[in-house]
């Protein structure tokens, strides 16, 4: 039985880039286009009246900009991952980005296949940070960790996370899906995920990004 689409919506204000991500999925043969947005309201109407699986959500958008479309989708509890697609790599909008849930940031300028890597990523729920963004967000964290040494030896304890459960945090750091890690682990896709429901628990997170996040800043791994 072959694999289901992953059905795309791009929300991107600049016609040509906008062209461009749609020319890469709409070639591609896993992926499938539901539908361009111009703008973040429009966008936010399609994501409910369509349902994609992944919105490719640009920053910098007209009448609601890509972080705040973002919280509205994550808030009205629709279940598509959203990847950022932007040329913004300042640390406010990184991280602005990340609280308000988005599930992946990528560079636009990237390649074909590092886009179409980093949708199916998402797709999966494992985190998506392009590189150049992820020295950005570690640069962050080691600032913050400098001024919070003494507190981050017991960020484990604090969490009561178990061993397993510690090194399963740190290959959804690594940005693995919960198939890879299961794989990686030699563990049960099932036994996998209630993992990664504990940690979420644990963390009082929602995503896994989120908990890649917290488990950098913390030193938990």
């Amino acid at each position: 039985m072959s694999k289901e689409n992953i059905k795309i919506l791009i929300v991107e204000d600049h016609m040509v880039a906008r062209m461009g991500i749609a020319i890469v999925v709409e070639k591609t043969p896993n992926l499938e286009l539901l539908g361009q947005a111009s703008d973040g309201q429009e966008g936010l109407m399609l994501a409910q009246k369509l349902r994609p699986d992944v919105i490719l959500m640009d920053i910098g958008l007209p009448k609601i900009d890509g972080i705040e479309a973002t919280r509205k989708i994550k808030e009205l509890g629709l279940n598509s991952a959203v990847l950022m697609f932007t040329s913004r790599d300042s640390n406010e909008d990184v991280f602005a980005a990340l609280r308000a849930g988005a599930d992946g940031y990528i560079m636009k300028g990237s390649n074909e296949q590092t886009l179409i890597n980093a949708i199916e990523a998402v797709s999966q729920g494992a985190g998506w940070l392009d590189p150049q963004i992820a020295r950005v967000v570690l640069s962050g964290i080691n600032e913050q960790k400098e001024s919070t040494k003494e507190t981050s030896k017991g960020a484990k304890n604090k969490y009561g996370l178990t061993k397993k459960e510690l090194e399963v945090l740190s290959l959804i750091v690594d940005g693995l899906s919960n198939n890879e890690i299961a794989e990686k682990l030699v563990v049960s896709l099932s036994t996998t995920k209630a993992h990664v429901h504990s940690i979420l628990q644990k963390l009082y997170l929602s995503d896994r990004t989120k908990a890649a996040i917290t488990a950098l800043k913390e030193g938990l791994v």
